[in-house]
């Protein structure tokens, strides 16, 4: 990809993303302190934009909208909760494959974001999240004016 010379790019922020990411996939999805079973980071997080916003769904089945917490800071979006499982005196698991107790997961995004007008909606296991982009970050356009 062609950067301008110009630009505030530099090869570190690239490797600050990587780093971020390789760093996110060792997060560990817990239950009880022991790992919860699958692989991968939980919740599985889709992260997209446009011109405006950032928007972000997260996969959270299970989990109650008074479980979750979520904090928007810079170009951060950290997403808390809580799973509980099932319990009961004559409740025997044969197979437990869904994780089950407190999650975090942070994720860098790729611009910062205006906090104060982050929404979330939570509907059939499915966190959806608009960021609208930090004024800073959004693309205006330069009039050229004639010398």
């Amino acid at each position: 990809m062609f950067r301008n010379r110009m630009s505030t790019w530099s090869p570190f922020d690239e490797l600050h993303r990587e780093i971020n990411q390789i760093l996110e996939s060792f997060n560990p999805v817990t239950n009880g302190g022991r790992m919860a079973g699958w692989l991968g980071t939980f919740p599985a997080v889709n992260i997209w934009e446009d011109g405006d916003a950032l928007y972000a769904e997260a996969e959270i089945p299970g989990v109650r909208s008074e479980d979750l917490e979520m904090y928007a800071v810079g170009n951060e979006l950290t997403i808390k909760g809580q799973r509980t499982a099932r319990q009961g005196e004559n409740l025997t698991y044969h197979r437990q494959e869904r994780g089950a107790g407190e999650f975090t997961r942070i994720v860098t995004l790729p611009v910062e974001v205006d906090a104060e007008k982050v929404e979330a909606n939570l509907c059939n296991g499915v966190l959806t999240i608009t960021m609208p982009k930090a004024a800073a970050a959004r693309a205006r356009k330069i009039t050229v004016k004639k010398a």
